[in-house]
């Protein structure tokens, strides 16, 4: 169930930007389909590969903020060109995946501003849960209610009884637009790459920029916040190399998964971390069967009422919020770099093209390091003078102890 709430989320929201991007590229019906299928096939087969290999829930998905960032740039180039960009972003990440410095460079990141950077991340939908009732006080308000009576017996249940209540509502109420609905098996179109140096500065630099900035980092933060000890060369070369695979069919970057992972490495998921990996392999046959029909199973998602998916959005990542808050205000000296990155990160800034989730992480640990680089010298001398003076330790003859 959480990895079906994953792919409600994702194929309601986030996609809507790609098909923007489609729009604004002139890109055929039969482009756009195979578009669609690239990023569904390249997520599922990630998604169950690598969450069958590591026992870890590891949901793949597509660079929302890469897709944003097409919406005004692939028009100036050719598709073909726009491939050729595709790729060599694709090849990058996967090189610089594979190497471990990523890893390494996330690896020095406290835990705290970790955490702050996911909470943020979140912060939004929790509010959009709430300010989905002014849009449908109904439907919302039968989801939130359902979240916390069921939350009062199961824990583990409680988004499961909120989608059904809150989808039986929004049928009831004639909230539900599934007519005109057909299915069809989707047809992938390869599209043989032009390697265009234009098209690479303008499209393939600043896809790959944001793409690990944006998308890789709070998918590894997703994971550690949560328990688990992430293999970063195996899932972000793995992606990477997926990506790889996938451009020619016009899958512009599959990546980990930030937001959705969160709801399918929480306790709501299993409150055992090593019984959650099942949501990722579930979650990519999901992403298989979406990708396999195509725009059919897109219109049924798309035709979900918006304050409906905005408010099980807001209930299922209840936990990783709260988690992510917990985890931020942990420990005292830590805590106003750990705000710092939670308010960059909830503002919804962006620079140079890239994120706040970037942004927040970087403001925090520069933040961290002026705060308690003074902190951490000052420690060590008192606890050398601790050792010093400790009982045992005899003086020596006419010299005072240090």
């Amino acid at each position: 169930m959480a990895a079906l709430i994953a792919i409600v989320v994702s194929y309601s929201g986030p996609i809507m930007i790609v098909l923007t991007a489609a729009q604004a590229g002139h890109l055929t019906q039969t482009q756009t389909t195979s578009w669609l299928w690239a990023l569904s096939i390249g997520a599922g087969l990630s998604s169950i590969a690598l969450s069958l290999k590591t026992r870890m829930p590891v949901i793949a998905g597509w660079s929302t903020p890469g897709a944003a960032l097409l919406v005004t740039s692939i028009a100036q180039y050719s598709y073909p060109a726009a491939i050729g960009a595709f790729v060599i972003s694709a090849l990058t990440i996967t090189l610089i995946g594979f190497s471990g410095v990523f890893g390494k460079l996330i690896a020095l990141v406290p835990d705290a501003v970790v955490s702050a950077m996911l909470a943020g991340i979140l912060f939004s939908f929790g509010i959009d849960a709430f300010r989905a009732v002014g849009q449908g006080p109904l439907v919302t308000a039968a989801v939130l209610l359902g979240y916390i009576f069921a939350k009062r017996f199961s824990a583990r249940y409680a988004v499961l009884a909120a989608l059904v209540l809150g989808v039986l509502t929004a049928a009831l109420s004639g909230g539900l637009r599934l007519t005109g609905i057909t299915f069809h098996l989707a047809s992938p179109l390869w599209t043989t790459p032009a390697f265009d140096l234009a098209a690479i500065i303008g499209i393939g630099v600043p896809l790959f920029a944001v793409t690990m900035a944006s998308q890789n980092a709070p998918g590894l933060a997703v994971l550690h916040a949560s328990g688990h000890r992430p293999n970063d060369r195996l899932l972000i070369g793995g992606t990477g190399l997926a990506s790889l695979v996938m451009a020619p069919f016009g899958g512009h970057a599959v990546n980990l998964a930030a937001i959705t992972a969160a709801i399918c490495t929480g306790e709501e998921a299993h409150p055992d971390t090593r019984k959650r990996y099942p949501a990722g392999v579930f979650c990519g046959l999901l992403y298989l069967l979406v990708g396999t029909f195509g725009a059919a199973l897109l219109g049924v998602f798309t035709a979900l009422p918006k304050e409906l998916v905005a408010a099980i959005a807001g209930v299922a990542l209840l936990g990783a919020l709260m988690s992510g808050l917990s985890g931020a205000m942990a420990l005292p000296e830590h805590r106003e770099p750990a705000l710092v990155t939670f308010l960059v990160t909830a503002s919804g800034m962006a620079l140079f093209g890239i994120g706040s989730a970037f942004w927040g992480l970087i403001f925090g640990l520069v933040a961290h390091l002026v705060l308690t680089a003074g902190r951490r010298s000052s420690g060590r001398h008192v606890s050398r003078a601790r050792r010093g003076s400790a009982p045992g330790r005899r003086p020596r003859p006419g010299r005072p102890d240090r």
